[in-house]
């Protein structure tokens, strides 16, 4: 059910997104590892669609994620609209 990412692979994203490998706090790290998770817990779903407690973890995640593209929004709406166009995830504010 879970979706374990190695260290490397966080440390990938985190510097991909949030600037620097280290930077774990970042908005924009954050709402990439959550929409990384969301995507690989969406496949598992595919496969294990009576996985109840998938479903609710993938749900909460998605509903974080939500919290943080709206913060980021409201903090710096340039910087969202080019890490929503760079995750490929649709715009939920304009």
């Amino acid at each position: 059910m879970a979706v374990y990412l190695s260290n490397e692979k966080k440390a990938e994203i985190f510097a991909e997104f949030g600037g620097s490998a280290t930077n774990t706090g970042s908005t924009e790290g954050q709402i990439a590892l959550f929409t990384f998770r969301i995507k690989e817990l969406s496949e598992h779903l595919k496969g294990h669609h009576k996985d109840h407690a998938c479903r609710k973890a993938l749900l909460t995640m998605v509903g974080r994620r939500k919290q943080m593209l709206t913060y980021l929004s409201k903090k710096d709406l340039e910087g969202y609209r080019a890490l929503i166009e760079k995750l490929g995830i649709r715009n939920i504010r304009k």
